[in-house]
């Protein structure tokens, strides 16, 4: 990792109605606008939508890491995310953002020790650590692989 601190530029182009371009150097443009439920199209990307997906990816980029440092073997993982919007003191906001986490796993994984990297990844998740709004992890299943003799 390069040294702190890091900056990240990001540019939004739009017109007075319809969608937006988000860019970045290097980056394909992403196609972003409002979310069905706040009367958008419901057919791109929305800010809410982005703000899970940089949870769920970041979840998934410590979890690879800290997976490697502590020698956890695992051969999938997928990551569900759901976040709830509420109105809290007269504003909407994200109230909850939920990960779980399916992870698949050979035999000589051990359980306990898969748990713990995910709780280590999760409470070590740049973005998540960044909000104000709790993350809950819930390993929903995890898989374990035998090996076929």
């Amino acid at each position: 990792m390069k040294p702190l601190p890091h900056r990240y530029d990001v540019h939004i182009s739009a017109r007075p109605s319809g969608y937006a371009e988000l860019s970045a150097e290097g980056l394909p443009v992403l196609r972003t606008a409002p979310p069905a439920d706040f009367d958008g199209p419901g057919d791109a990307w929305s800010p809410e939508h982005l703000l899970l997906a940089a949870v769920q990816s970041c979840f998934l980029i410590t979890f690879r890491g800290i997976a490697r440092a502590s020698k956890v073997d695992f051969t999938a993982l997928e990551v569900e995310a759901y976040g709830t919007v509420a109105r809290v003191d007269g504003a909407a906001r994200f109230t909850e953002i939920v990960l779980r986490p399916i992870v698949t796993i050979p035999d000589a994984t051990s359980r306990e020790q898969l748990r713990q990297t995910l709780e280590k990844a999760e409470a070590r998740c740049l973005i998540s650590a960044s909000l104000a709004c709790g993350t809950r992890l819930e390993p929903a299943i995890v898989k374990v692989l035998r090996a076929v003799a």
